[in-house]
């Protein structure tokens, strides 16, 4: 009994040891990722756009950078959810906004609950996708005015430059690699290669 509490012990506090290690270098290049990620789309609003049209910046790419610099191997941080789950979110809110445009309270719980089953049967599930739905029914002026075209600017163009940072920086390491699905699945391949080696 001693010794399973013991060994019950030891396992957690390595656990725990190992879930509070502070990655200096992992951190290091996750901050500059979102830093230029954003700092580009930010530079881009403020300096290259007129006043009247500063709505290059939305907030759902905050979330996004937390996923594609922050938390790379995850399913969600993938290129093919960061833009189809965008993409696929600004479509419904601006559908939805077009079909109830003046029922809140109808069109917001409409447009986030549509994007997520959409992302999940396109499996492009990517959680601030549906912010992007929900700023498209509840933002007020230019955005309402884009219809459409908000799915290209600044939804599609913001993600294409996120993409294109996060693909630098989560590479530019041989401790990162992005994106993670494709090396996954050759590692899954090379392990069921090697088993049915063995077994022959």
């Amino acid at each position: 009994m001693r010794k399973t509490i013991k060994r019950m012990f030891r396992v957690s506090k390595y656990v725990i040891y190992k879930e509070t290690l502070v990655d200096y270098k992992e951190h290091f290049w996750s901050f500059l990722g979102a830093f230029f990620g954003i700092g580009i789309i930010a530079f881009i609003q403020s300096h290259q756009l007129l006043q009247l049209e500063n709505i290059f910046l939305i907030g759902s790419f905050g979330a996004s950078s937390v996923l594609i610099y922050g938390a790379i191997q995850s399913p969600l941080a993938q290129p093919r959810n960061l833009i189809g789950g965008h993409v696929i979110s600004a479509l419904v809110g601006v559908t939805v906004y077009k079909i109830v445009p003046d029922i809140i309270w109808l069109s917001a719980p409409l447009a986030v609950a549509f994007s997520i089953v959409l992302m999940q049967y396109t499996k492009t599930l990517h959680p601030p996708g549906g912010a992007t739905a929900l700023i498209a029914v509840s933002s007020v002026g230019k955005i309402p005015e884009l219809g459409y075209w908000y799915v290209v600017s600044p939804v599609l163009s913001g993600c294409i430059i996120l993409l294109i940072t996060a693909l630098f920086f989560n590479n530019i390491t041989s401790n990162r690699s992005y994106p993670t699905h494709s090396r996954l699945k050759n590692l899954i391949k090379k392990k069921h290669k090697h088993t049915h080696k063995m077994k022959k």
